[in-house]
């Protein structure tokens, strides 16, 4: 049987409180920009845990549903007018529906397999992105607007901007703690530590694999559709494979498995890219010096180590 879920645990509930008005305050310390970077970027990550930490299926294609609702959303701004709500909920619901139909064919061959799988089809939305009329080719879509909130509320300078991404971030962060922390979420965990004996126990793992990685692939559109309206800008790099590579780094680096981990991982990879920037080509050598030795010391990773040393799930 699953067991019983009970409400968030105090700990938790802190960890949140704190988070929010951390969040809350940021904008006003360091550049919007950038914390809505880290923002879209961490939510992203929240994704993939979900369904590599929580599901146990590793995808190498997630920037198909990240990138692909980065181009559906910005279009549905500058082309169709739609305001910043309606163009993210179009790009979600674009990312849904590619998690879909791309997970139903990749929930049928497990492991390797299935992140060979997932690649593949992430280089055909890559391909599409680079060849479909609306796309704008290598270059993308540039000067996307930022429409007024619900028609009404100006969104031209960062600050407002900046709320409206939190509200989305943070919205889908607890969405996500919801699922995991719900009867659906201990079958998933069931699923990952022993499919053969869920399968004993009359689950149908295929079913449960699909739902897990089609809400995975819409919460990750969420974040590249929320990321277009950030920098008014839809382009090749969100589609491309290193876009997979480096949130599954940002998981890895944070913790798998772990609510906060993502979160902590998406926050220093982010911070690096924009302040060692100034390294020029010498930022990815010392990116990769830097996940070498997080994954030799770390191998829960940071979120994964406090957790042990605490003895408390984070």
């Amino acid at each position: 049987m699953v067991p019983e879920t009970t409400g968030m645990p105090k700990l938790h509930m802190a960890i949140f409180a704190i988070l929010f008005v951390f969040l809350v305050a940021l904008p006003f310390f360091v550049y919007p920009i950038f914390a809505m970077k880290v923002m879209c970027f961490a939510l992203f990550a929240a994704a993939l845990n979900l369904l590599l930490g929580f599901g146990g299926l590793l995808s190498f294609g997630h920037a198909a549903y990240f990138g692909g609702a980065s181009y559906v959303a910005a279009h549905a701004a500058k082309v169709w007018g739609l305001t910043p709500e309606l163009a993210v909920l179009c790009g979600t619901a674009a990312a849904a529906f590619l998690g879909l139909v791309i997970g139903s064919l990749a929930v049928r061959r497990q492991g390797i397999y299935f992140a060979m799988v997932t690649l593949a089809f992430a280089q055909m939305v890559y391909f599409l992105a680079l060849q479909l009329p609306f796309t704008g080719g290598e270059d993308g879509i540039q000067s996307v607007p930022r429409n007024p909130l619900f028609g009404v509320f100006s969104m031209e300078t960062n600050i407002p901007l900046y709320f409206f991404v939190l509200a989305v971030t943070f919205g889908g962060i607890l969405f996500i703690y919801r699922i995991v922390h719900s009867p659906f979420g201990q079958v998933l965990k069931a699923i990952r530590e022993n499919e053969p004996r869920a399968i004993s126990l009359g689950y149908d793992v295929n079913r449960y694999k699909l739902m897990v990685f089609v809400l995975s692939a819409t919460f990750a559109g969420l974040a590249g559709a929320t990321k277009s309206q950030v920098f008014q800008l839809a382009s090749l790099t969100d589609v491309h494979w290193s876009m997979s590579g480096e949130v599954v780094l940002m998981t890895l680096l944070g913790g798998m498995g772990t609510i906060f981990g993502p979160l902590a991982g998406a926050a220093i990879v982010v911070t690096m890219q924009n302040y060692l920037a100034t390294f020029g080509a010498w930022v990815t050598v010392i990116q990769g010096v830097i996940f070498v030795l997080g994954v030799l010391l770390f191998r829960e990773g940071l979120i994964g180590v406090l957790a042990r040393w605490f003895k408390r799930p984070l």
